[in-house]
């Protein structure tokens, strides 16, 4: 199946001459690469918000390892007090699914203040943890149980949210999957380019694939920036050692994490 690759003029920018001492002292004649390996539309979004608070300095190329599936499970029985979101697929899903005429409860329970953002807007009533699975899970227990909840996600988790709440009523419901993609042409050119090479993980999934798929030969100094110590414990060897991981799981701190990188007199 062909492989979508997003438009250039959304994803990649010029940029003047990189500083020296940056990237361990390499200078560079043009912006620095950065991959943008998470799904659309969050890796457009993200080249966005990088070059909007980077500038000249990057070079995003947009190259999604996965691409969001729906799926539609047997409706479960409800009624039920809360959903339960760790994705902006899964608000997706909770939208599509209310569509088809489950009677989705008000209040969403949501990982991350991107992910409560989305449910705010989908109209649901949405409380944002502001952090990992761990996080949900203390905001979750900090509520008083009013009744069973329905934890919406995908195929693949980054932690186990129901070991974290015992004595909570959950049911489950796989409402997406995210199909693996190859490295895009444009992407294997850059990774075989000799030269630093930033490139953002935001989940332990993403940073096996990219792994994988990694060719034979690489000409480039590849540089991760994990979204979490989770996300970086899915790489191995020289990524897992030469990676940097974000003071916090969202957008934010991956763009600062990245500035640091590039330019580590940046507080």
């Amino acid at each position: 199946m062909p492989r979508k690759v997003s438009p250039w003029s959304m994803c990649r920018a010029c940029g003047p001459l990189f500083p020296a001492g940056n990237i361990g002292g390499m200078a560079r004649q043009s912006a620095i690469p950065v991959l943008i390996t998470r799904p659309e539309p969050q890796a457009t979004r993200f080249a966005a918000e990088l070059t909007a608070a980077l500038g000249g300095a990057v070079a995003p190329l947009c190259c999604p390892l996965m691409e969001e599936v729906a799926l539609t499970p047997d409706r479960p029985p409800g009624p039920f007090a809360a959903v339960v979101l760790t994705s902006e697929p899964g608000v997706r899903a909770a939208v599509r699914l209310r569509g088809q005429g489950w009677a989705l409860p008000s209040l969403a329970f949501c990982v991350g203040d991107r992910t409560a953002a989305a449910a705010t807007a989908a109209g649901f009533a949405a409380e944002s943890a502001a952090g990992a699975v761990q996080d949900l899970a203390s905001l979750i227990l900090s509520q008083p149980d009013k009744g069973p909840l329905l934890y919406l996600h995908g195929q693949d988790r980054a932690g186990d949210l129901l070991s974290l709440l015992p004595g909570r009523p959950v049911t489950e419901a796989v409402v997406y999957a995210q199909r693996a993609l190859a490295l895009s042409p444009e992407a294997l050119a850059v990774i075989g380019a000799p030269g630093p090479v930033i490139v953002p993980l935001f989940s332990p999934r993403t940073a096996r694939l990219f792994q994988q798929a990694l060719p034979e030969n690489i000409g480039a100094r590849l540089v991760p920036v994990a979204m979490s110590a989770n996300v970086a414990q899915a790489l191995t060897g020289d990524l897992a050692r030469a990676a940097t991981v974000a003071d916090r799981p969202d957008s934010h701190a991956m763009i600062a994490a990245i500035s640091r990188v590039i330019s580590p007199r940046v507080p």
